[in-house]
């Protein structure tokens, strides 16, 4: 059975924004769908965040999918690149995915910095997803579209800009509903 992981954002819950609509539609489709509440939400910690990513993923196959938002899409490269050589997932989707920490936002780049303490190894994490697509919005007060281009360049992802569509949260862009992450799901579990 095909599996999807959504792991939230900064402040998110499972009950978040484009999440249950996400989670609705995906098992509409026959996925088995987790949106699992990581601790501390207004203090995110790789440290913390990355055991519970393990464990609801469980053993990682080419039927699992995993969707990020936000600071999920880090853990979710960090959760890729604890994988060991040969385990893979099918595909990952980013949304509103960042690079570094968020430099030059002094509070938030603080905050982020514990998913930053080593660099990112692209070509690893490249190589155990058969799929990354990034979605990323060209009006988002928070990550800028030079994120994106390093995704489409270090990780060979397909890159979707949504025109107006902000950090694609919740409260601020009352994003309740977001259809190209379960198109890009679907079309790349086929």
């Amino acid at each position: 059975m095909k599996r999807a992981v959504i792991v939230h954002c900064w402040g998110g819950y499972p009950e978040y924004c484009w999440y249950p609509y996400a989670k609705k539609e995906l098992e509409k489709n026959g996925f088995q769908v987790e949106v699992p509440a990581f601790p501390d939400t207004d203090a995110p910690n790789l440290k913390k965040w990355l055991p519970v990513l393990q464990k609801v993923a469980g053993e990682p196959n080419e039927d699992l999918f995993l969707i990020g938002h936000s600071v999920g899409c880090i853990t979710i490269l960090r959760y890729l690149e604890s994988l060991r050589p040969g385990q893979k997932v099918g595909g990952v989707v980013l949304v509103a995915g960042f690079t570094d920490a968020l430099k030059g936002i002094d509070t938030i780049e603080d905050e982020l910095q514990n998913f930053f303490e080593t660099p990112i190894p692209w070509d690893s994490i490249k190589a155990r997803a058969n799929n990354f697509i990034a979605i990323h919005s060209d009006n988002d007060p928070y990550v800028m579209l030079p994120h994106g281009d390093v995704f489409k360049e270090k990780l060979e992802a397909e890159l979707i800009i949504k025109h107006n569509a902000g950090h694609f949260s919740g409260k601020e862009d009352k994003c309740v509903e977001l259809p190209v992450v379960v198109e890009s799901v679907l079309r790349i579990s086929k």
